[in-house]
């Protein structure tokens, strides 16, 4: 009988620990993958291509691990739709895996990332330890996901039809200071890894565009208005840390500046570093956490970017602003994107259910992910209180309305549940029907 994939997840108790030697492999590697942030930072990527871009850069890490002899843990070409081409038949035993590992991700973002180059003297360093014929291994590994990658729907993207707003008061428009065109439209037709259909969880409709004071959508917008006039410290600073929008501008006079900041996705994979760390863990299961984590991610943005332009709706901003007070502004700048249901809430909530399955419910870790921005720290007692706080803060930052955040946790819960029953099939469902 197989054995249970999440039967794996306790081997650390015998690996965790272990040498200093070894801990600082654990270390590169999440440097690595920090490396990448960086790169997606500078190229401002949208949130889902981020989870995309993390999704192959640690699959091949983690493909390339799984080949080797004694690793507990199986290919995900068993456990998802992964179908990987090119594998060469003959596997040799790695004499440095550890440099191996870390070489594979770079590779693959070095490829991926528009400015992946930037990834090239790292990758080359780690290369230059393998011995030839082993750097060639890597590599054809890193190729067959790059394939796989190629034919994800990606490259397609820009030949679909262009995305025009609609027409209607209920209905997304582009808001200031740069009225950007909406991101990704058709990131729905993508491939996902676990789930069988974007479409495969459903959320509630989201509430009708009604302004009569009596009506569910205008208590909501006011609830929207005052939070944010309300102007409250611990609030605000909560709001901030979870912005993660790399599309941010700062206006000074006639003058526009980019805001670099990290996405959604990034600062999750942050926190998957940080626990990684704290909890010691081995490289191998340290990369198990990244992939399954990245994976995760990438099928949540389909599942919400596909709601996101169904439903199509129109932002607290505009509405304010339209119908109650035009010089209202949110605290947080508006992302370019219909609003319905909060992204954040979908993939903070679906993160939270993996690694919370990963390293248990009350596990307490500081999040500095947001320190070179200028944030200080804060300190969860779980991963869900984490996503519950992530989650809020877009009704504290005035750009989501409630339903899209509760629907959107919805929406996350039943991803993350999915993928764990999906690497699990024993594991107990508890999606509701609707």
């Amino acid at each position: 009988m197989r054995k249970s994939f999440l039967s794996y997840l306790f081997f650390g108790v015998l690996t965790t620990a272990f040498g200093q030697k070894n801990f600082q492999q654990t270390k590169a590697y999440i440097d690595d993958v920090k490396q990448l942030t960086d790169v997606m930072i500078y190229d401002v990527t949208s949130p889902v291509a981020a989870a995309r871009y993390y999704a192959y850069s640690t699959l091949a890490s983690y493909e390339l691990m799984a080949t080797q002899t004694g690793v507990p843990y199986p290919s995900f070409t068993a456990l998802s739709k992964l179908r990987l081409t090119g594998i060469p038949a003959e596997v040799p035993s790695l004499q440095h895996p550890e440099m191996a590992y870390r070489y594979v991700l770079l590779y693959v973002g070095s490829k991926l990332l528009p400015s992946g180059k930037k990834l090239l003297p790292r990758a080359e360093k780690l290369k230059q330890a393998l011995p030839p014929t082993e750097a060639e291994f890597v590599e054809a590994i890193g190729e067959a996901v790059l394939t796989y990658a190629s034919q994800d729907g990606f490259l397609q993207l820009n030949n679909l039809k262009r995305y025009t707003p609609k027409r209607g008061p209920a209905y997304w428009q582009p808001t200031k200071p740069t009225y950007m065109a909406p991101i990704e439209p058709h990131w729905n037709t993508l491939k996902t890894f676990f789930l069988d259909r974007p479409d495969q969880f459903l959320t509630q409709v989201p509430a009708t565009f009604d302004l009569d004071s009596a009506s569910p959508f205008y208590a909501m917008t006011l609830e929207v208005k005052n939070v944010v006039d309300e102007n409250h410290k611990e609030k605000n600073e909560i709001a901030a840390f979870w912005d993660c929008n790399p599309y941010a501008i700062s206006q000074i006079g006639h003058l526009e500046f980019g805001l670099k900041k990290i996405s959604p996705g990034g600062h999750w994979m942050g926190i998957a570093g940080i626990a990684c760390k704290k909890a010691r863990f081995s490289l191998q299961k340290t990369i198990y956490t990244h992939t399954l984590l990245a994976l995760t991610l990438h099928d949540s943005f389909v599942a919400c970017w596909d709601e996101k332009y169904r439903s199509d709706r129109i932002r607290p901003e505009t509405v304010i602003n339209r119908y109650i007070d035009k010089t209202w502004t949110p605290l947080l700048q508006t992302p370019p994107f219909p609003e319905y249901v909060s992204g954040h809430s979908v993939v903070s909530t679906s993160s939270a259910l993996i690694l919370t399955q990963i390293f248990g419910d009350n596990f307490r870790f500081k999040d500095t992910t947001e320190n070179e921005f200028g944030l200080k720290p804060r300190t969860f007692k779980s991963f869900n209180q984490a996503a519950e706080e992530a989650s809020i803060s877009r009704i504290y930052g005035g750009i989501h309305f409630m339903d899209a955040v509760t629907e959107g946790q919805w929406l996350g819960r039943q991803v993350g549940q999915f993928v764990l029953q999906a690497i699990d099939p024993g594991s107990p469902s508890s999606f509701p029907t609707r």
